[in-house]
């Protein structure tokens, strides 16, 4: 882990092999920069969630990831269906779904009771928002399957000190996926 603050890289939806081969080479090189890489499901098959650790061990990151609607039993004996994590004093809980766009702030609220940051996918449409708690609500679409969004993305963000900052959501080239 770095001596400043912890880079994240926020990813879901990611449908490998099926709607990709593997993931771009940004998105690559977005976990080899990251001290934290966050999956928040649809993985598909086990063998992007073998890559992951691998990369990440050897790069001295930490993965945590949940399992998604179209993974099967495989990738949900190793993956929780929701997790939560302290990193450097931010409660980040992660899981696949949360439901109907409408009323989600308040849901999820309820739902992820002391949590700061709730990561979620399965929509693969970006998402960013605040509940009245508090609680920041994010998905970061797909790095494969825009679906109906003009293209494929991921965020990145950075955490000091219990504070979540840097949010930027990356959208990849056309070609990249």
């Amino acid at each position: 882990m770095s001596a400043g603050p912890l880079r994240l890289l926020l990813l879901a939806d990611t449908h490998v092999p099926r709607r990709a081969r593997d993931l771009p080479a940004q998105v690559w090189a977005a976990v080899d920069a990251a001290d934290v890489v966050v999956h928040a499901g649809d993985w598909v098959d086990v063998a992007l969630l073998d890559a992951l650790e691998e990369r990440t061990a050897a790069g001295g990151a930490r993965l945590v990831g949940v399992w998604g609607n179209n993974d099967g039993p495989a990738l949900r004996a190793r993956l929780p269906e929701v997790a939560r994590v302290d990193l450097d004093g931010l409660a980040l809980a992660v899981v696949h779904e949360t439901g109907p766009a409408a009323g989600r702030e308040a849901r999820c609220a309820a739902a992820y009771e002391g949590a700061d940051v709730l990561v979620f996918g399965h929509s693969h449409i970006p998402w960013d928002s605040t509940a009245a708690t508090g609680l920041r609500l994010l998905n970061p679409g797909s790095p494969t399957d825009r679906r109906r969004q003009p293209t494929c993305t991921y965020v990145t963000a950075s955490v000091t000190g219990g504070r979540l900052a840097d949010v930027a959501l990356h959208h990849l080239p056309p070609r990249a996926h």
